[in-house]
């Protein structure tokens, strides 16, 4: 008799621990369930060039906005404080979206494997060389041993491209040149002084600087290289991100492309982007021309940005 109560008894009380355990583990299913679908939903956006969350809403807010709606995903602002901390913040996963320019892509890439998703195709995005008209300068090959300038150290229109155009010329950007980098309108006015033989820049930018010249017409000045056209800024994604929403949002770029161009040129840094257009297929070989670019500065690790953070 007490032996089948003890039966009795351990078996109804091992079928009610079972039921615990089950309903335990449903719990704890759901509970990871649910904190999944949140991590999908919520996505952290970074963009690598804008410093501070206020700066973040004064630039993209309208865009972060649009593209919340058109995806169904509530997109939230990451602010950085440099490239390096974008990196690293991608890397432990507390971003999952990255606007970036081509040249910090190639670093992301190698060090997170995060990878492009939606190209920010710019107008007149590619690097020039551009001397006085009357400086006796007309080729690549007559600034060896002269001064030449150029903007932010690891910018891709405004340092490496521009060296690359020396390179492709025939001339060895770190040792036939006397390079210095200098901010845009400091190197426009030595230029025009006559003080350095020729500024190395963004194409676009040179001719925002010479349409508001007051002094000079616009054939005092002379494009002696030209580049090709830059890969596109790229919006990347984490390595983490699922494929599915990675997907929604490039959907959203191809569907609501208009709506997404006129939120972004709310901003004032935006109107970089002023004539773009969204590019929905892009590979990372787009951006070999980059990478040729680092090996011609004699950075071919592409493990830290130059030029420090």
């Amino acid at each position: 008799m007490d032996s089948c109560f003890r039966v009795k008894h351990g078996t109804a009380a091992m079928r009610t621990s079972f039921r615990m355990g089950l309903a335990f583990a449903l719990v704890w299913a759901n509970l990871l369930l649910a904190r999944a679908l949140y991590a999908q939903e919520s996505v952290r956006f970074a963009v690598t060039d804008i410093v501070g969350l206020e700066e973040l809403h004064t630039e993209y807010g309208a865009f972060q906005k649009v593209l919340s709606a058109a995806t169904g995903l509530d997109i939230r602002f990451f602010p950085v404080s440099n490239r390096t901390a974008a990196v690293e913040a991608l890397k432990s996963r507390k971003i999952d979206l990255v606007l970036t320019g081509p040249a910090e892509y190639i670093i992301f890439q190698t060090r997170t494997n995060a990878y492009p998703i939606i190209g920010f195709s710019r107008p007149d995005y590619f690097a020039a060389l551009v001397t006085m008209a009357d400086s006796g300068i007309t080729g690549v090959k007559d600034l060896k041993r002269k001064k030449v300038v150029f903007g932010d150290v690891g910018s891709t229109s405004k340092h490496l491209a521009p060296m690359q155009l020396l390179r492709d010329a025939g001339l060895d950007p770190l040792k036939d040149i006397q390079a210095q980098h200098v901010g845009t309108n400091v190197g426009w006015e030595a230029l025009k002084r006559g003080d350095v033989a020729a500024f190395g820049m963004t194409y676009s930018n040179f001719l925002v600087l010479r349409d508001k010249e007051k002094r000079l017409e616009p054939a005092a000045f002379r494009v002696i290289a030209r580049g090709p056209d830059l890969p596109n800024d790229p919006l990347l994604a984490g390595a983490h991100v699922d494929k599915k929403l990675v997907e929604s949002v490039r959907q959203a770029f191809l569907n609501r492309s208009q709506e997404l161009i006129q939120a972004i040129l709310t901003g004032k840094d935006t109107q970089k982007y002023k004539g773009m257009k969204f590019l929905t297929r892009i590979e990372d070989r787009d951006y070999d021309y980059v990478r040729v670019m680092y090996a011609t500065i004699g950075h071919t690790q592409y493990a830290q940005f130059v030029g420090g953070n």
